[in-house]
């Protein structure tokens, strides 16, 4: 009863440590087991987003790619200049006037006519200097024949030195005296002391007119010059010869031209300069047509040159997205950019290279590494 008892106690104890040792012996496996799959999980999720990466971004795929639009940047050669208003006026613009006082009687030129240098534009009334000519006319010729006859004495030694100097003196005097009054007569004579266009008729015939009263306008268009006023922030910056494209918005034409003048004082209430342009000779300009005015400091061969839109500011720094490949795929890369200068719609910046595909559309949501397609 006893021997039977303890093998039955020894039979329990040996399959008690059995089973404890097939159940350590399992645990150990499960863990090796784990342990396995685990790496070939990584494994294979590595796998899965190199081939994600690899794939074409399409609409059918998960990750749905932002259609953009891209510029491909690349040095050009970029202005950086100064603009500003100004305006046509005309070299010659003379305002002719009398130079003596009288009765317009003659009006000889109509406005639009070409006249030229000393062209007789009016008359004024000179009947009476005519008369005192006509009179002074026949005092000299008295006073010439006397002299004649009072030298030929003179000259056998006839008569005295006074009789041939007195002749002489009175000869002069008359002489003298006509070519006054003829100079009078000519200033009676209102002409144009240019070439050019008669642009406004200002007196009509019986018309009073006095001396530097206006009577003609006559303006010379074919030298012209544009005048326009800068900062005077910018006086370091503007110099005799610089570069100017003048825009006449009438015209809808680019004029290119060059600085001629380059004033030397800054006016006090403006706090501008003076800036001479001499335009070429253009039928269809006219004096006190307005321009903008661009003075081009500085010229860069080999810029980098984006829109000024595409540029934002985010947290005090100044950038512009591009398109990057990778791998088959299109991501946008934020850059960080400098602003060398800001001239129409675009603007110089530093922090690109050429060839980068800057985005030009689509731009505004964008945030860095979202795909993009083109």
């Amino acid at each position: 009863m006893k021997r039977s008892i303890l093998i039955q106690s020894i039979v329990a104890i040996s399959t008690g440590i059995l089973l404890t040792a097939c159940s350590a012996t399992s645990t150990d496996d499960k863990a090796k087991q784990l342990e396995k799959l685990k790496k070939e999980q990584a494994e294979i999720a590595s796998k899965i987003a190199a081939l994600e990466s690899e794939m074409p971004v399409d609409s059918t795929m998960s990750v749905k790619a932002k259609e953009v639009d891209v510029l491909v940047v690349s040095g050009q050669k970029f202005d950086h200049y100064i603009q500003t208003q100004g305006l046509v006026e005309a070299e010659d613009n003379i305002l002719v006037s009398a130079k003596s006082m009288g009765v317009v009687m003659q009006v000889f030129t109509n406005e639009g006519q070409f006249v030229a240098k000393g062209q007789v534009l009016a008359q004024i009334d000179n009947s009476l200097i005519l008369r005192n000519i006509e009179g002074m006319k026949a005092q000299l010729e008295l006073a010439v024949s006397v002299y004649n006859r009072q030298k030929n004495l003179w000259d056998q030694k006839i008569g005295t030195e006074v009789q041939f100097l007195q002749a002489k003196t009175n000869k002069e005097s008359l002489e003298k005296q006509l070519a006054a009054l003829q100079e009078q007569n000519d200033m009676t004579r209102i002409k144009s002391p240019i070439q050019g266009t008669v642009d406004e008729v200002m007196v009509k015939i019986g018309e009073n007119i006095s001396p530097g009263q206006p009577a003609v306008r006559v303006v010379n268009t074919s030298n012209l010059k544009l005048v326009a006023a800068v900062s005077e922030a910018y006086v370091t910056n503007i110099r005799q010869g610089n570069k100017v494209v003048v825009s006449i918005p009438e015209l809808k034409k680019d004029i290119s031209a060059a600085v001629t003048f380059v004033g030397k004082t800054i006016d006090p209430m403006s706090r501008t300069f003076a800036v001479e342009v001499k335009l070429p000779n253009e039928p269809n300009l006219r004096p006190n047509m307005s321009a903008v005015v661009r003075v081009v400091y500085r010229t860069e061969l080999s810029a980098i040159v984006v829109p000024v839109n595409v540029v934002q500011e985010i947290n005090g720094e100044k950038i512009v997205y591009i398109a990057e490949q990778k791998g088959k795929s299109l991501v946008a890369r934020k850059k960080v950019v400098g602003v060398e200068g800001v001239f129409g719609n675009y603007a110089q910046v530093n922090g690109l290279n050429a060839g980068d595909q800057v985005i030009t559309v689509g731009y505004q949501s964008l945030s860095d590494g979202e795909f993009v397609k083109i």
